[in-house]
């Protein structure tokens, strides 16, 4: 059985970035990092884990020629004050897809280029068959 224990995510400064997410999520980074080429944030059994690449070329969203190859949704219970604060932090807000009903989810990318998304989904069922807004 296959259990998955990191992401990793390629970047020019482990610690920086490490520094960037630890901030948005509120956790730690975990002590045994090696500061020059990993740095990693610990979400249970999982890891969020930061590696050097010499010579990095960051994504550029949403352009095809530099691809995204990834990003990372955090659940959130009211976007406003969250985009304050990821905004305050290095975050770029790239795209608002927020519905009238208030759920839905925006983009941003990272001080290095990776996007993410605080995304409003609370009291959505995930089923099957698609979402069910409450």
């Amino acid at each position: 059985m296959l259990q998955l224990t990191d992401f990793i995510i390629d970047c020019p400064d482990p610690m920086k970035l490490a520094a960037f997410y630890s901030a948005v999520t509120g956790r730690p980074i975990k002590k045994s990092h090696s500061p020059d080429n990993w740095a990693g944030i610990a979400f249970g059994a999982i890891e969020l884990a930061f590696q050097r690449v010499e010579n990095y070329r960051p994504p550029h969203w949403p352009d095809d020629e530099h691809p995204k190859q990834f990003h990372l949704d955090f659940e959130v219970d009211e976007i406003e004050p969250e985009q304050r604060r990821v905004i305050e932090l290095g975050a770029t807000l790239q795209q608002d897809i927020i519905g009238p009903d208030g759920y839905g989810w925006r983009v941003y990318t990272d001080p290095i280029g990776h996007p993410f998304c605080l995304c409003r989904n609370k009291g959505v069922t995930w089923t099957d068959q698609g979402v069910v807004f409450p």
